[in-house]
């Protein structure tokens, strides 16, 4: 018989029952070092007291009122993206996968209205990953995620990632822009070389197409920047964002240009939770966070840390560990054994990772890990690794 909750995942036997920082705490007492973080979402980790003072404060007043009235908190969060990111505009929803939903409707929509109705494809990249709608599985483009629902959905191209030649060649009259993840989590944490983002601007604007960025995982101060697009000085047309940016409440946000904005005007696009005053609070008491004086480049500075750190655990363990992959804390180690039995091993010492394609194994902490945090993990992967060498290799490294 079916499970009550449907079994659409694989879940650890682990029930936390409370968290505080980092850690996450079971009913029997367990703790765990969490570094995944909800998948990259709990960016201020649990239990901060900024944040669950904000929404607790928020809920006793109004959680909902639609979008048929004025929401001030929703005001507020949008004029602080705008004053910090390249956006003149914003649109709130409620998760990644609706982002960008949004996002593609929205530079289809401003192709058509700037008198390009044939411009509707969207070149995505191999690799990459977008949500779980109809669209965003075909803009994902994995196989293993569209069989058996049918149709793909039209309207979506795919190239290979860093691959300038390939895009350009891509590129045609129905093209009407590209979508891309600075740091792709899902396919493997492999990072955009910087150079190759900036040859998208260039591109984009030479074909008059539009640029968009997915930063719903690596968005939100994850790379030591706000957005990670900034480490090569471009700006996009139009961004979708989720996951951290509102602590782990659930939210979705679209940043355009006015260029892309002005094409979703009233009765064009809509959504009945997003933006309401609850999730907004959040929103606004992380940006208090992430926005305050010396907190991003603290967070460059913890990940160029474990990213070292990271590299000198490969190296120590070749026959477990290929390489250490990433940007910021968004990182992960390619595997030589399946990462789901480098998963297991982490988990044995304590220790909550997240599984990634290319056989890797993600590593999200919350943006507020401390040094302590970092040392902590890397022991427990160290001891992890040891876990997963054959036996006379587990002899000899005693």
């Amino acid at each position: 018989m079916i499970a009550a909750l449907m079994p659409t995942y694989n879940r650890a036997d682990l029930a936390f029952e409370h968290g505080e920082g980092c850690w996450l705490y079971t009913a029997d007492g367990r703790r765990f070092l969490d570094f995944g973080a909800g998948i990259a979402t709990s960016s201020l980790g649990h239990g901060h007291k900024g944040l669950t003072d904000a929404i607790a404060k928020q809920a006793h007043k109004v959680m909902h009122v639609s979008n048929l009235y004025r929401v001030p908190q929703a005001e507020e969060l949008a004029a602080r993206l705008v004053a910090a990111t390249f956006a003149d505009s914003v649109f709130f929803c409620n998760s990644g996968a609706e982002a960008n939903e949004g996002m593609v409707k929205m530079i289809r929509k401003a192709q058509h209205d700037n008198g390009h109705p044939e411009r509707y494809r969207v070149i995505c990249f191999e690799g990459a990953f977008h949500g779980r709608t109809l669209a965003m599985l075909a803009a994902t483009g994995n196989a293993k995620y569209l069989k058996g629902f049918g149709p793909e959905v039209d309207g979506f191209d795919h190239v290979p990632f860093n691959n300038l030649n390939a895009l350009r060649d891509a590129i045609t009259p129905q093209t009407a822009g590209i979508i891309i993840e600075p740091v792709q989590g899902e396919g493997g944490i492999r990072p955009a070389q910087l150079q190759f983002l900036r040859d998208l601007r260039t591109t984009c604007d030479e074909f008059g197409i539009f640029l968009g960025m997915d930063e719903v995982q690596c968005g939100m101060g994850r790379t030591g920047k706000l957005f990670a697009h900034e480490w090569a000085g471009i700006t996009p047309d139009v961004m979708s964002i989720a996951k951290g940016i509102a602590g782990g409440f659930p939210m979705g946000a679209i940043l355009a240009k006015e260029h892309l904005a002005k094409s979703l005007y009233a009765g064009t696009h809509g959504t009945t939770f997003g933006g309401n005053p609850l999730a907004c609070a959040a929103g606004n008491a992380v940006l208090d966070v992430v926005l305050a004086d010396g907190f991003l480049a603290d967070v460059d500075r913890r990940a160029r840390k474990l990213w070292f750190a990271l590299v000198d655990l490969a190296a120590e363990f070749p026959t477990v560990f290929e390489e250490a992959r990433g940007a910021g804390l968004i990182v992960g180690l390619k595997c030589v054994v399946p990462n789901t039995e480098v998963q297991d091993a982490f988990m044995a010492e304590g220790l909550l990772s997240v599984g990634a394609g290319d056989n890797v194994v993600r590593l999200v902490p919350p943006l507020v890990v401390t040094d302590a945090d970092i040392d902590t993990a890397l022991e427990m992967m160290r001891h992890g690794a040891m876990r997963c060498l054959p036996q006379p290799a587990i002899m000899a490294a005693k």
